[in-house]
């Protein structure tokens, strides 16, 4: 078959026989010989297993277990960089166009830190085998790649080198390195089995997963310290921050220009983690203004406080915006920031924060199709977007991060 335009989610769209197929490890344009994976009413799912007309696009993917069949972690090791950032434009500006009806020419931009889209993933978390081999899983598959190396892991990742130990007993293990210099391997048993730990090649703290977000430490303080701008963030065992190393300051520094915070300025930061944003809006608004933060995960709020302790204008409290904002009387807002999960906000959210009729809302999103359903509720209730940048920073993947900035009309 011959291989159409990019679709979301790492995919190519083909036509065969009259039916729509999904293809992946294929590029727009090239002519390929393809295995199919799956069968629905609707459309096929495929790989491409040979290609028979190159795309100029294509390289030999660098990491040998890219592939079909293979490792499912990266999507685009089979694209130069430039064609991964054109082919992630095309796939937010096709979302934007078909669920929102926007028209809207899109540049993916690099972030600083990854050589050659190699080298960047700060956190790997690999799933282990019966027997306690390491790897990842394939594609759409319960199956594991074993793998002695990840190629998009960071170095200070890889120098742990949990790939070349065993882990009888685990169900999965993540390591993380942080941009302030500690590591941390997060263990998550099978089952209620225990899980002997191997003498690793770089110290690290060991933390057992015990679900739903929480970890205990059973070997150092599990307490991981990150850099952005010139502020330091504690995050608490395997507690969300960017993998990219980075994204966070690259995003703090697209969400304050779009933001503009103003002395006395009141700003709500919804979905707000460890506290990266807030931080950056308290400086904004100073000492006469306020911000207020919202977070569902505990270990994430006492980050947050522990983090902008020192900015006595910021609070934040647990709860899921859905009912937080009611419950803490929250009725209007100069600005609204908006980091939700790869689920976007939801018609329920959306309609919430369009009634605290703030003058700008800033929506970071990490799934443009999510995004683009948003942006058409928010449109529907007087927002009209503004402005919009997207970037790279999951090189080697087909996940894109935005940030829109969206303005009361």
């Amino acid at each position: 078959m011959t291989v159409g335009p990019v679709a979301h989610g790492g995919w190519c769209v083909a036509r065969h026989e009259g039916r729509v197929v999904f293809v992946r490890h294929a590029l727009p344009g090239e002519r390929v010989i393809a295995d199919v994976t799956e069968e629905t009413t609707r459309f096929l799912r495929a790989d491409a297993v040979e290609i028979l007309e190159a795309s100029p696009d294509r390289v030999v993917p660098p990491c040998p277990y890219a592939g079909a069949g293979r490792c499912g972690g990266c999507d685009w090791q089979h694209a130069t960089m430039e064609a991964q950032r054109r082919l992630k434009a095309q796939v937010v500006a096709e979302q934007l166009s078909r669920l929102a009806g926007i028209e809207r020419e899109i540049m993916v931009e690099e972030v600083p830190g990854a050589k050659d889209g190699l080298g960047w993933r700060t956190r790997v978390q690999f799933a282990a085998t019966p027997d306690g081999q390491l790897g990842f899983r394939r594609h759409r598959s319960h199956d594991i790649e074993v793998v002695d190396a990840c190629l998009i892991a960071h170095p200070e990742v890889e120098a742990v080198g949990v790939e070349d130990h065993l882990w009888p007993g685990a169900a999965g293990v993540e390591v993380i390195a942080s941009s302030g210099g500690d590591r941390a391997v997060v263990v998550a048993p099978r089952g209620r089995r225990s899980v002997t730990v191997p003498d690793l090649e770089a110290s690290a703290s060991i933390l057992l997963d015990q679900g739903k977000g929480r970890t205990v430490p059973r070997r150092g303080s599990g307490v991981l310290h990150e850099q952005a701008g010139d502020r330091e963030y504690r995050v608490a065992g395997s507690g969300f921050w960017q993998v990219h190393p980075g994204a966070a300051e690259t995003l703090l520094d697209a969400v304050l220009a779009y933001a503009a915070p103003e002395p006395g300025e009141w700003a709500l930061d919804l979905y707000c983690g460890v506290g990266l944003f807030a931080a950056g809006l308290a400086e904004g608004v100073g000492p006469e203004g306020a911000v207020f933060g919202l977070e569902s995960e505990a270990a994430a709020v006492r980050d947050a406080r522990a983090n902008l302790r020192d900015l006595p204008q910021a609070r934040v409290e647990r709860g899921r915006v859905e009912e937080a904002l009611d419950r803490f009387q929250i009725e209007r807002a100069d600005i609204v920031v908006v980091d939700p999960p790869r689920s976007g906000l939801g018609r329920e959210v959306v309609s919430r924060i369009a009634s605290l009729e703030a003058p700008r809302i800033v929506y970071v999103s990490c799934d443009p199709a999510t995004l683009a359903r948003d942006l058409a509720w928010l449109r529907e209730l007087g927002y009209a977007l503004s402005d919009l940048r997207a970037f790279d920073a999951f090189p080697m993947t087909h996940h894109v991060e935005c940030v829109v900035l969206l303005v009361k009309e």
